[in-house]
């Protein structure tokens, strides 16, 4: 088993082929992740031999996002895991945390931060997951937006917000 998802993380089967620290790594952290995902996500992986790159969808069960179905794109680098996963929302989406474009704002994402809650190595992939599914609950962040005027709409009218939100859930997020 452990030589078959080698063998899909690096994109080949022949053992002379050396596999990459990121591709071993992946191999331990997917099938940790695949055992521990939080019951609102959904991992898929559109080729079987890249678990480099991969979809999570996340369902929120609570909150302003409940009932939306939110799409994001994950791409681990070749310096994986001294650098973090490139991630980007597909999904359009009215929150304060993610742009309108697919930009995200998630401390663990960043490359350096000042206090500490940036990436480190010793970060997985279960914890980019945990933290994208914890955008819709509690790691919902009105104060230190990426998107202004999602957050500046919400301090203005909470019920006009909350039906933004919905509206753009029923047109992007089924």
């Amino acid at each position: 088993m452990m030589e078959e998802r080698q063998g899909r993380a690096s994109g080949t089967s022949d053992s002379t082929h050396r596999v990459s620290i990121r591709d071993r790594l992946l191999t331990k952290e997917v099938a940790e992740l695949e055992a521990n995902l939080p019951s609102t996500c959904k991992a898929s992986f559109p080729d079987e031999d890249k678990l480099h790159h991969f979809q999570l969808a996340v369902s929120p069960d609570e909150g302003y996002y409940q009932s939306g179905r939110f799409q994001f794109e994950i791409d681990v680098p070749e310096a994986y895991n001294m650098v973090p996963p490139k991630v980007r929302c597909l999904t359009r989406i009215w929150h304060p945390n993610i742009t309108e474009n697919g930009e995200i704002c998630l401390s663990l994402l960043r490359e350096h931060s000042i206090d500490g809650t940036g990436w480190a190595p010793t970060r997985t992939l279960k914890d980019v997951v945990w933290g994208l599914n914890s955008l819709f609950t509690d790691l919902l962040n009105f104060d230190d937006p990426l998107n202004i005027d999602a957050a500046e709409h919400h301090l203005r009218d909470k019920e006009d917000f909350r039906n933004k939100v919905q509206d753009y859930i029923k047109h992007y997020a089924r």
